[in-house]
């Protein structure tokens, strides 16, 4: 049975949520991948950050581009691991959730449970069921990076997997 949850993700939805949960997410996200964590993980060090991520939900992806029909192109998961040495210390300083693909290190399933967030599996190979679940699409920065810009995407009935629950419970360890 798949569970409907709105973003933004709250403690309270967060606590409720298993490993295992089907999930259909209707709401505001961050979308980007490598570059943009990249740059935005800099921005945050030098006391600037670029983004309020406090309380948001990033998925891991870089759209490709959009027929004239759609809102967004293709748009499937990333591979979530490449992002774990920035993911402590977001978890930690306020992000919510997270959506990608593959398990994630130690560090990352420590700092998910330490504050209560939540990691969410996207299934590798369904862009285009994905795509059809954004509704809107807004460049926010780093747009000279293509493909890997930050954007702010929202979505009706995204379908996803709970992986890693706000208790540390891990999909990829069962």
């Amino acid at each position: 049975m798949e569970k409907r949850i709105t973003l933004p993700l709250d403690k309270q939805t967060a606590l409720s949520l298993k490993v295992g949960d089907g999930v259909l997410i209707s709401g505001e996200m961050f979308v980007f991948r490598d570059a943009g964590h990249k740059r935005l993980f800099e921005s945050i060090k030098a006391g600037k950050p670029d983004i309020n991520y406090k309380g948001e939900t990033i998925y891991f992806m870089g759209p490709c581009p959009a027929l004239p029909s759609q809102v967004m192109g293709s748009c499937g998961p990333t591979t979530s691991g490449r992002m774990d040495k920035y993911t402590p210390y977001m978890f930690d300083t306020g992000l919510a959730a997270q959506i990608g693909k593959g398990k994630r290190s130690p560090e990352c399933v420590q700092a998910i449970k330490r504050n209560g967030g939540v990691y969410f599996a996207a299934i590798g190979g369904a862009g285009a069921i994905y795509s059809s679940c954004v509704t809107a699409v807004k460049e926010i920065c780093y747009e000279d990076l293509g493909t890997e810009a930050v954007r702010r995407i929202t979505v009706k009935d995204f379908p996803a997997i709970v992986a890693i629950d706000a208790k540390g419970n891990n999909i990829y360890e069962k």
